[in-house]
């Protein structure tokens, strides 16, 4: 059941922020789904698995793509 849950959890907050305008909740969206995906692979016996895929997905891309977002802004000045 909560494979189930933490599934649907992914999906959605996957498709949020696919549709979201502002890059930054974009970024915390993805975070979250990746966050959310090493709990299942935590939860399916996959611990190393769930390490790497909290690093990489739930920590350091999102960092990467809210550094670029605030790098590339326009300064209207």
């Amino acid at each position: 059941m909560l494979e189930i849950v933490l599934s649907i959890v992914i999906v959605l907050s996957a498709i949020l922020a696919l549709i979201q305008k502002d890059l930054l909740k974009a970024a915390i969206l993805t975070g979250f789904a990746g966050a959310a995906l090493a709990l299942l692979f935590q939860v399916l016996l996959a611990p190393d698995v769930a390490l790497t895929q909290v690093i990489v997905e739930g920590a350091i891309i999102p960092i990467f793509i809210a550094l670029a977002v605030k790098k590339t802004q326009r300064s209207d000045g």
